[in-house]
């Protein structure tokens, strides 16, 4: 309820000026687009650091899938690459006590695993570019055929099945189906197998992964 007279304090809606009336929907415009201005910069920025967040994914990923390790933390190099007894010794040798576990080298693709003749039981990993790294000798393998394994990742325990003479991991590279020494191999991708070293960038974007 109104009190009487009070309606003589509130001017008569006519009697405003329409430039005053043009102002404050003309303000109220500007205060409506600057909070439509504010939410799509706001929604750009979201957008803006979604897809920062996901260019790091794929950058820690595509590191990752580049990274080259060792295959075991402590060994003993026994045995070159080169002439062996009249015919290619076509990898190098890393002597280990039996059972313990050896890792993929670099993320690949698993093509071979299983017993395979001179090797013993063996794997083999495809990478990307198509070249394989042969793991054998081993005591058991852990991964299958079809099987997509990253760079440090476990998949197989030292042995000594197949010709071997001795608890080892035989390694062999081979690039265009044509088998390389894998000492000047790793090394120029960050792992020395000599001194049992891999690079630190190396060693950082494995943990990331």
């Amino acid at each position: 309820m109104v009190a009487i007279g009070a309606g003589s304090n509130f001017p008569d809606a006519k009697a405003v000026n329409p430039e005053v009336l043009q102002g404050l929907a003309s303000a109220h415009s500007t205060t409506d687009d600057a909070i439509a201005d504010r939410s799509t910069d706001e929604k750009a920025s979201r957008s803006e650091d979604r897809t920062a967040v996901s260019k790091e994914k794929v950058s820690a990923e595509e590191a990752a899938a580049d990274v080259w390790l060792l295959p075991i933390d402590e060994f003993t190099f026994t045995s070159a690459y080169g002439i062996r007894w009249g015919k290619l010794h076509a990898g190098i040798d890393l002597a280990a006590p039996e059972g313990v576990p050896y890792k993929s080298i670099h993320a690949g693709k698993v093509i071979q695993a299983g017993y395979y003749g001179a090797y013993g039981y063996s794997i083999t990993v495809q990478n990307t570019d198509g070249t394989e790294v042969i793991y054998a000798h081993s005591r058991r393998v852990l991964v299958k055929v079809g099987e997509q394994v990253k760079a440090g990742q476990v998949i197989g325990l030292v042995g000594n099945t197949g010709a071997s003479y001795g608890t080892h991991l035989h390694l062999e590279i081979h690039v265009g189906g044509n088998p390389v020494d894998p000492i000047p191999y790793l090394r120029d991708r960050g792992v020395d197998i000599k001194l049992q070293v891999e690079s630190v960038y190396a060693g950082m974007a494995a943990a990331a992964s």
